[in-house]
């Protein structure tokens, strides 16, 4: 009965942490910098729409917007096409060469970005690749590229051996196995990585704040800095830039939940 309790207490205290601010930055969005300052845990005095109109035509945010779409849809879904290839490639190399090729590939998650940051630079700007959506796209797949081998392959090395002798017997390719057997019984799986490199690549500051200058290719979080001024910070026009960067992430995380959680779960189920 006391640990019950205890452990409420806990994941009250954790809801406060987590509501309060979220709370702030939702109701700050309607407000005036006065009204925020004055009352900053109130609620608003009129739920204008007036910062977002402000954020998105003035401020150019939605060109931002856009922008991040386009870079973390066409990262993660690379990402997710070749780290599933290697990770099913490394779940049918038998014995240790298997598990010495998948160290291999998820070794890249030892590396901190920022002792890559210069030899990238130097090798992007030699490539042309600076100041450029295609550039973001490639740097988000080098370096998602570990994690969703790390992720996937482990998933996939728990499946039974049966399950790719069976795509054999039927006549199968090893091609065919994987887009019709492999790939719909991981989705679970896939759906987890998806996710996780969705949140990291949409919230990343590091690699358009090192490749981008151009206003009209600046992704969200850095347009975001944007409203921070030497001197002063317009919260209101901040925290609307915030909200309107979150959506996609609530919006994904609702449509992929079930599969989610069944990725989290589904190695504890098969181990």
């Amino acid at each position: 009965m006391r640990f019950t309790m205890t452990r409420g207490a806990v994941l009250a205290v954790y809801a406060l942490l987590v509501i309060v601010p979220v709370t702030v930055v939702v109701f700050g969005s309607f407000k005036t910098t006065p009204e925020l300052f004055d009352s900053p845990f109130g609620l608003p005095s009129s739920f204008s729409f007036e910062n977002y109109d402000v954020v998105l035509n003035e401020e150019n945010l939605a060109q931002a917007f856009a922008n991040s779409v386009v870079v973390t849809a066409t990262s993660v879904f690379l990402t997710l096409l070749l780290g599933s290839l290697a990770a099913y490639a490394t779940a049918r190399i038998p014995g240790w060469k298997g598990w010495l090729i998948f160290g291999f590939l998820v070794l890249g998650m030892s590396v901190p970005a920022q002792a890559n940051m210069i030899p990238q630079y130097v090798l992007f700007n030699q490539l042309g690749l600076l100041d450029s959506r295609i550039g973001l796209v490639i740097i988000n797949i080098v370096v998602g590229l570990p994690v969703a081998v790390f992720i996937l392959g482990g998933f996939m090395k728990t499946l039974p051996r049966e399950t790719y002798e069976a795509g054999s017997v039927d006549g199968a390719g090893p091609f065919r196995t994987y887009w019709s057997i492999v790939m719909p019984m991981s989705m679970p799986s896939l759906a987890a990585t998806a996710i996780f490199l969705f949140v990291i690549q949409w919230n990343d500051l590091l690699y358009p704040l090192l490749f981008i200058s151009t206003d009209s290719k600046k992704t969200i979080p850095l347009a975001l800095l944007d409203f921070q001024g030497q001197f002063l910070t317009d919260y209101p026009l901040l925290f609307t830039g915030v909200v309107i960067a979150s959506l996609p992430m609530v919006v994904a995380y609702v449509l992929l939940q079930r599969y989610f959680v069944a990725g989290i779960t589904a190695g504890a189920v098969k181990g």
